[in-house]
């Protein structure tokens, strides 16, 4: 079980990442609904994970994923995104996500990276 942080825009998203983290019997500790609030919530809770939505607003993913990993070095962020560029989603890698997830998903893509981050 992790103590996960979710932050995406999307109501819908983060219902379903909901679900399927309590498949898993993840422990939820915070949503954020935009970048910045990511980083804010990410530095509060300490999650053990970060569920993160590429396309956010305020800060896009690339910008939480670099203030992330300067404030935690070590922090395991797992980008969830519908965009194809493969170029973005790189530079997120490069700069300390651990790995993504296209979207749509489904529950076993989301509990499998998260598995093996654990």
């Amino acid at each position: 079980m992790a103590k996960i942080l979710i932050a995406d825009d999307s109501d819908a998203i983060r219902l379903v990442l909901k679900d399927i983290l309590s498949i898993g019997e993840h422990e939820i500790i915070g949503e954020a609904t935009d970048g910045a609030e990511a980083v804010d919530f990410y530095q509060k809770y300490n999650p053990q994970i970060l569920l993160l939505d590429l396309a956010m607003p305020k800060k896009d993913g690339f910008t939480v994923v670099k203030e992330i990993i300067e404030y935690d070095p070590n922090a395991k962020i797992i980008l969830i995104t519908a965009s194809d560029d493969q170029k973005v989603i790189q530079q997120c890698l490069d700069h300390g996500a651990s790995s993504y997830i296209s979207k749509p998903f489904d529950f076993n893509s989301v509990l499998e990276s998260i598995k093996s981050l654990i």
